[in-house]
C-alpha cells in the first residue's frame, strides 16, 4: 500500500491523530529549549558532521581497524552482507550455545533485519526488554518511532493490553503502576536468558570497543546476566576515535527527547572472563547507499528521530503509513534505496519544508535528498498520468494564447459542472479541500478594464 493510502487511514481517528502530532511536537519543543542552552550547538552540529564526512570517505579503513581492535579485545567479529546472513549468524551463535530464549534491547538494525520472526520460526523465545519494545511486541507490530517505538498508543490502550498479557488491575492507566508491573513481567526473563542481543550506538574505530545508549538500563541487566552478548551493528556506527564520542553523545539524546544525555552510556570492550561476546558488522545495502553520491549523506545519520518529531507528515500521519523499519523524513531516503518499487511514495510525504535537516544533529541534508529521490522516481516511473498532466501544463504555460484559452474555458466548466464531477475520486487535492472562489475574469482582463 502507498504512504497517502496508509496515512489516510491513521487520520479516521481524527482526535488520536491530533494528539500524535502534539505529542510529537512536545518533543521537539523540548530538544528546542535544551539545545538552546548551549551556545556551541551549531558548532557541534558542524562538528559531528565533518567527522561522519571523514568516516564515510575512509569507511573501509576505520573498519578494518575496529576489527584488528576488537579482535585484540577478544570479541568474536563478524561481518555480513545482508540481513539474511545476518540473520543466520545470530541463529548459529545460539545453536552452538543451545539457547531458547533472548533478550533483547531495543535495536533499529534487527528490525531491518526482520531478526525476532527470523528466530521464533526456528523455536527461540525473543523478548524486547525496551518497554516501549515490549508493548508492540505484544501487539505483534513494528515500532512506529525509532526512539519511541509506542507513541501511537494512548496509556488507556496500554493498561488494556498489560491487563490482558500481565493479568494487571484493569483500568488503572497509571504510568508508575504499569512500569512496575513491566518491570516484574521482565526480571523473570532476565534472569533466565543464556544470551543478550543488543544494537549498538556507536563503534570506535580507534580502541575496538563499542557504545550502547538506553534509558531504561535494559541493555546493561541483560548483558550483565547472561553468558553471551550478540552486538548487531550497521557498518556506518562507526567514529574513528573515543575522543570523537563526546560530540555525539552532547547531540543525541537532546535531539532524541531533550534530555542532556540519556540515563546509561554504556561501554563494551571485551567480555568479562567465562563469557563470549560477538559483534556482527552489517551491510545490508549501505556499501549502494555509499556509492550513491546525491545519497551518500543520510549514513551519517545517528538514529536519533528528532527529523521525525518535527516533521508535519509524519506527526500526522503516523510512522506505520511509511511502511518501513526507519520511518519519517531519514527513512524516506533510505528506504528507496533498498527498493525503489516499493517505497517509491515516501520522498513524495514531504512538503520540503527543509525543518528535518534544520534538526539533523549532524546536519544531513534531508529535503534535499527528498527532492533528489523524486526526481529519480519520476524518471524510473516513465510515462504516467501525472507526467502527461505537467507535459500539457509546461504546453499551455509555454504560450500565452493557449494559457488564454484554457483560462477561459477553466472557469465557463468550473461554473456549469456539479460538485460530483470536480470533487471525483481522482481529484485527491479535492479530498479534503475545496477549490478556491472562482475568479469573475482573468488578472489579464482585469487590468486591460481598470488599467488600460
Amino acid at each position: 500500500m502507498s504512504h497517502p493510502v496508509q496515512a489516510a487511514e491513521f487520520l479516521q481517528d481524527a482526535a488520536k491523530a491530533k494528539w500524535h502530532d502534539e505529542t510529537l511536537w512536545f518533543v521537539r519543543d523540548k530538544r528546542d529549549k535544551i539545545s538552546h542552552t548551549i551556545p556551541e550547538w551549531e558548532q557541534l552540529r558542524e562538528l559531528a558532521s565533518k567527522i561522519k564526512d571523514n568516516v564515510l570517505g575512509n569507511l573501509d579503513i576505520y573498519l578494518e581497524d575496529f576489527e584488528r581492535n576488537a579482535t585484540k579485545n577478544g570479541i568474536k567479529v563478524h561481518w555480513a552482507k545482508d540481513a539474511e546472513e545476518h540473520n543466520a549468524i545470530v541463529l548459529s551463535i545460539l545453536q552452538e550455545k543451545n539457547c531458547k530464549a533472548i533478550v533483547k534491547s531495543k535495536s533499529i538494525l534487527t528490525e531491518e533485519c526482520h531478526l525476532n520472526p527470523y528466530l521464533e520460526k526456528s523455536g527461540i523465545e525473543v523478548v524486547d526488554t525496551d518497554l516501549g519494545e515490549r508493548i508492540v511486541q505484544f501487539l505483534n507490530q513494528p515500532p512506529s518511532h525509532i526512539v519511541l517505538p509506542a507513541i501511537h498508543l494512548k496509556k488507556g490502550e496500554i493498561s488494556d493490553l498489560f491487563h490482558e498479557k500481565l493479568h494487571t488491575e484493569k483500568g488503572n492507566d497509571d504510568p508508575t503502576y504499569l512500569t512496575q508491573a513491566a518491570r516484574v513481567h521482565l526480571r523473570e526473563k532476565f534472569l533466565g536468558a543464556k544470551v543478550a542481543i543488543t544494537g549498538v550506538n556507536f563503534g570506535i574505530a580507534e580502541t575496538g570497543e563499542f557504545v550502547v545508549c538506553t534509558n531504561e538500563g535494559n541493555a546493561d541487566m541483560g548483558v550483565h546476566l547472561a553468558d553471551v552478548h550478540i552486538a548487531c551493528m550497521g557498518i556506518e556506527k562507526i567514529i574513528p576515535k573515543r575522543q570523537h564520542l563526546s560530540v555525539f553523545l552532547r547531540l543525541l539524546a537532546r535531539s532524541a527527547t531533550g534530555q542532556s544525555i540519556t540515563n546509561y552510556t554504556s561501554h563494551f570492550r571485551s567480555p568479562a572472563a567465562g563469557r563470549e561476546m560477538h559483534i556482527i558488522l552489517v551491510d545490508n545495502g549501505r556499501t549502494a547507499q555509499l556509492g550513491r553520491e546525491t545519497f551518500r549523506n543520510s549514513l551519517k545519520c545517528i538514529r536519533c528521530g528528532a527529523c521525525m518529531n518535527t516533521c508535519p507528515i509524519y506527526r500526522r500521519s503516523g510512522g506505520f503509513s511509511y511502511e518501513s523499519t526507519v520511518p519519517g523524513p531519514i527513512g524516506s531516503i533510505l528506504s528507496p534505496g533498498l527498493d525503489l518499487k516499493k517505497y517509491s511514495t515516501l520522498p513524495f510525504a514531504s512538503t520540503l519544508c527543509g525543518s528535518c535537516s534544520d534538526v539533523c544533529p549532524v546536519k544531513i541534508n534531508i529535503h534535499e535528498q527528498l527532492y533528489a529521490w523524486r526526481q529519480e522516481i519520476t524518471k524510473a516511473q516513465g510515462t504516467s498520468p501525472k507526467s502527461l498532466s505537467m507535459s500539457l501544463g509546461n504546453g499551455i504555460f509555454k504560450s500565452p494564447l493557449a494559457y488564454k484559452i484554457s483560462g477561459t474555458l477553466m472557469r465557463a466548466a468550473l461554473k456549469t459542472l456539479p460538485d460530483s464531477l470536480i470533487y471525483n475520486p481522482l481529484n485527491t487535492y479535492g479530498k479534503s479541500r475545496d477549490l478556491p472562489e472562482l475568479p469573475k475574469e482573468s488578472f489579464k482582463d482585469w487590468y486591460k478594464k481598470n488599467r488600460g
